[in-house]
């Protein structure tokens, strides 16, 4: 929902460090994967509750997605680059959830389960509908130009990184805001299915 807002702002500081990289001869699929390997990092900091540190692995990862989108048009992206990039980024997700539910799993356990159960809803109706529009040349530049069609929704990427900052800001109401945000995957996901189902029938 709030993606297509902040885009426009952080766009320009993105830019320009990509363009800094790309006279280094970084490629985009360099800094996805790096980005990656950052963002991973949060798992096992959250594990053992270090949870600022794993906040700070968990924004850099952030700005390397969007570092890696900048570097890719500036030259060209490529298809390798849109899955490495979407593949990397459900797994970050994910990745991140569980590492709330290993740090307390007999409290927040079940919380983490609803929570990557909802993503399943989202990840699965966005993913679907890109299928659908690649095969019908549905395009959009709502988003800027992207290797996949974005359809959107409630819960977008700022709001997933807006829900992971207050999850180790206040851990202790993890399982408050996991299940706030599943439902709003959930929403998210009906209303994503029935954006679909009117452009597709």
């Amino acid at each position: 929902m709030l993606d297509t807002r902040l885009l426009p702002i952080i766009k320009k500081p993105l830019n320009l460090i990509a363009k800094v990289l790309d006279t280094f001869g970084v490629s985009a699929n360099y800094v996805t994967i790096a980005g990656f390997l950052i963002g991973a990092c949060a798992i096992p900091l959250l594990w053992q509750q270090h949870y600022v540190w794993a906040l700070i692995a968990i924004l850099l990862n952030r700005i390397c997605d969007g570092i890696d989108g900048e570097l890719a048009r500036i030259t060209e992206p490529t298809d390798l680059g849109g899955y490495l990039d979407i593949t990397l980024d459900f797994i970050f997700y994910s990745g991140v959830v569980f590492g709330f539910a290993l740090a307390q799993p007999e409290i927040n356990g079940l919380a983490s389960a609803f929570l990557i159960f909802s993503f399943m809803g989202t990840g699965a109706s966005f993913l679907a509908f890109a299928i659908m529009a690649e095969k019908r040349h549905i395009e959009t530049l709502e988003y800027g130009r992207k290797s996949l069609y974005f359809i959107g929704g409630l819960t977008e990427g700022t709001e997933t990184i807006a829900c992971f900052v207050l999850m180790c800001l206040f851990p202790d109401y993890f399982i408050q805001i996991a299940v706030a945000f599943g439902l709003m995957c959930w929403l998210t996901t009906v209303t994503r299915i029935y954006a679909a189902y009117r452009t597709l029938k």
